[in-house]
């Protein structure tokens, strides 16, 4: 069992953006509960605790993540959870929707590949680019309809109403998966030729660094 102390660590060892949210959300819950505010409250914490569920998942796999991946992960449960629900932000903007799931594809794209590069343990030579590419993005897009499946369950069960529209709404939301999940798997592809764009380029040679005993293989040559 992993004790807490590599946990409040790497809890500690954040971004400002990612310790500001942080922050926020622990006022706002304390903020709540003063004033009876029940379901602001449970909204809040909900948020501030999925939000660090990413390192306690990393923990439990002994993985590190850059503050980078964190950061955009707090950010993305920020935007959902609590400015989407308890700001209603879903309702204002009409493009609130796609954005989040285009960025939820795309990372999950991008975790496609770096479990596709993982297993081949940093080899960029063990298959063409383009399969491993086609690999994160297949990852990405099967998590999407995961997503979409779990949606229409609630929806029948609970008598929800997850895909808003039904048909419209869920072939919308499977389009932006595939271009997110495309565009991230590509991302994962020009990686291996040294070709991705800056920002994704860093983040994933950042996350090869810390966890370099996962890349035994990175310097291979073909």
């Amino acid at each position: 069992m992993i004790g807490t102390g590599p946990i409040l660590a790497a809890l500690k060892d954040q971004s400002r953006l990612t310790l500001l949210i942080w922050g926020g959300l622990a006022v706002e819950v304390l903020a709540a509960l003063i004033t009876a505010r029940w379901l602001a409250a449970y909204v809040a914490a909900s948020t501030l605790l999925l939000s660090m569920l990413p390192l306690f998942f990393a923990s439990r796999l002994n993985i590190r993540l850059p503050r980078s991946i964190v950061a955009v992960a707090v950010v993305f449960v920020f935007a959902s959870i609590f400015m989407g629900e308890a700001f209603g932000f879903y309702e204002r903007l009409w493009w609130w929707d796609i954005a989040l799931h285009g960025l939820s594809a795309v990372g999950f794209g991008i975790a496609g590949f770096l479990l596709v590069f993982i297993l081949f343990e940093g080899d960029r030579y063990a298959a063409p680019p383009w399969a491993i590419g086609l690999l994160a993005t297949s990852f990405g897009v099967m998590i999407g309809v995961l997503w979409e499946i779990f949606e229409f369950v609630m929806d029948r069960t609970f008598g929800m109403n997850m895909q808003k529209t039904g048909l419209m709404d869920t072939m919308g939301d499977l389009i932006v998966d595939v271009i997110g999940a495309g565009f991230g798997g590509t991302m994962g592809a020009l990686y291996l030729r040294g070709r991705a764009l800056g920002p994704f380029a860093a983040l994933l040679d950042a996350f090869v660094a810390l966890n370099r005993r996962l890349f035994r293989r990175i310097g291979r040559k073909g």
